[in-house]
């Protein structure tokens, strides 16, 4: 059964008049049902229903199916026109403030998640700072279901341009947004709700430098959260990348767009020199960080037993993941995480994603023949194409740097474990080259105490290599 009931059959029609805007259903219905929804919330008389405060902490089977069918409703702009005319997100307002109904709060939310959607509304929900405040207050709730909404409204509000500036200027006034998401990052094992509020963060990171920033400095003092009973509740002193890792964790094999999510929140953090010092000056280093990234390349993503197109699948969480083992490469070769001896599998996986992608470049320049006339495949393989010439320059990158740091033990262990040999070498020769002429040389010369013969091959493959 689905968990809420499809919309009414309208008698729009049997009263002219009565159907709103280009619907079929009915201004009266609407009407009663909200009227009634006030009624929940201010009841004439004592309710034996109610807590002992005076409100609801249940709906009635009928008031429950009857919202529900306006939460569906809303989604139609001409429904969700009218709930505004109607002054519906006052009634809300009253619902957050009075009610103790946690699937009523949900609704209600839901509800102007939907109207959110359309500009206008979005427009006018977002410029009501009383009920803006009223909303981030909504991701201190206990109630899981409530989190996802709110997220989800808060979402809709930041991908339009018109006035997602009002709701980060206003989550950056709001201490308490921080430590209630970190709260749910660190603690929540729902992965729809982790997955929604790391689009959240993700956005507000891509949206405001300033903000992250913020965050990232963050977690200095105590503050306090939600809890099961509205008591205030003392958090832990939150780090937002422990948050993040946790949640990274959590969604990472049930959910792999939410695993994109949080690998690009980690790259948007390294965009910062803050943001670096964050991740590797953790109590642990950094090691936490560099594990779970280290994992993920050499033991989920573009495996041996993976055909190459498998690359463009993943070219994006792939391309978040070695930007930020870039940067801690770069700014932390003295720990021992980094050590070569250790990272000798990462290298071949980074070999490997570079001779998918050549496999995959092959293949879209035949598809690019085949549909030569056709404007939206060009469109296509260009996009693709973008997408991947940035995971090859991240990948190269970090191969580099990691090349320069191989030493004769290290070369010799990557020749026994298979990662090193003419076919991977010649790979990586023909990718770095010429623009990492130095770091390529640099390895030659290790390459050369190792295994002279491989190492004369290759510089037949590669004369520009000859001293």
């Amino acid at each position: 059964m689905d968990r809420n009931p499809s919309p009414p059959c309208s008698d729009a029609e049997e009263e002219e008049g009565d159907a709103v805007g280009n619907t079929v259903y009915s201004k009266h219905w609407l009407f009663s049902v909200l009227t009634r929804l006030i009624e929940v919330i201010a009841p004439a008389e004592p309710d034996p229903a109610a807590s002992p405060e005076g409100a609801r902490t249940e709906l009635d089977e009928e008031m429950e199916n009857d919202i529900c069918k306006v939460w569906d409703m809303s989604m139609d702009e001409d429904v969700a026109l009218f709930l505004q005319e109607f002054n519906a997100p006052d009634i809300f307002m009253g619902v957050f403030a009075k009610s103790k109904c946690p699937r009523l709060t949900e609704i209600c939310v839901g509800i102007l998640g939907n109207m959110a959607c359309f500009q206008d509304i979005c427009m006018s929900i977002s410029k009501d700072e009383n009920l803006g405040q009223v909303l981030l207050q909504r991701l201190c709730d206990s109630d899981f279901p409530t989190l996802l909404e709110t997220s989800r409204l808060l979402l809709t509000c930041l991908s339009q341009p018109e006035v997602a500036n009002v709701w980060v200027e206003r989550i950056r006034e709001n201490p308490s947004v921080y430590d209630c998401v970190c709260f749910i990052m660190s603690s929540s094992t729902n992965v729809e709700l982790l997955v929604k509020v790391g689009e959240v963060v993700d956005k507000l990171f891509d949206l405001d430098e300033e903000l992250m920033l913020n965050w990232i400095k963050n977690g200095t003092s105590r503050s306090v959260g939600p809890s099961v009973d509205d008591s205030p509740e003392e958090l832990p002193d939150f780090k937002i990348v422990p948050c993040i890792l946790e949640a990274a964790k959590q969604v990472r094999s049930d959910n792999p767009e939410g695993l994109d999510v949080y690998m690009h929140i980690l790259q948007l953090l390294t965009t910062v020199d803050e943001g670096i010092q964050a991740i590797v000056q953790a109590p642990d280093g950094g090691k936490e960080t560099w594990s779970l990234l280290y994992d993920l390349v050499c033991q989920e993503l573009c495996q041996p037993d993976d055909p190459p197109i498998i690359v463009q699948e993943q070219k994006t969480v792939l391309a978040s993941i070695l930007s930020v083992l870039s940067a801690m490469f770069a700014s932390q070769t003295e720990q021992e995480y980094t050590r070569m001896r250790k990272n000798m599998p990462l290298i071949g996986s980074l070999i490997r994603i570079l001779q998918y992608m050549e496999g995959c470049g092959k293949r879209a320049v035949d598809n690019s023949k085949e549909s030569e006339q056709e404007e939206t495949g060009k469109t296509d393989v260009n996009e693709e194409d973008f997408h991947l010439k940035i995971l090859k320059d991240i990948c190269c990158e970090l191969l580099s740097n990691m090349l320069q740091e191989l030493t004769k033990e290290n070369t010799l262990e990557g020749l026994h474990q298979g990662h090193l040999n003419e076919q991977t070498c010649s790979c990586a020769f023909q990718n770095l080259l010429p623009l990492y002429f130095a770091s390529v040389e640099s390895f030659l010369e290790v390459l050369r105490e190792a295994d002279q013969t491989l190492a004369d091959n290759l510089e037949k493959r590669f004369p520009s290599l000859k001293v």
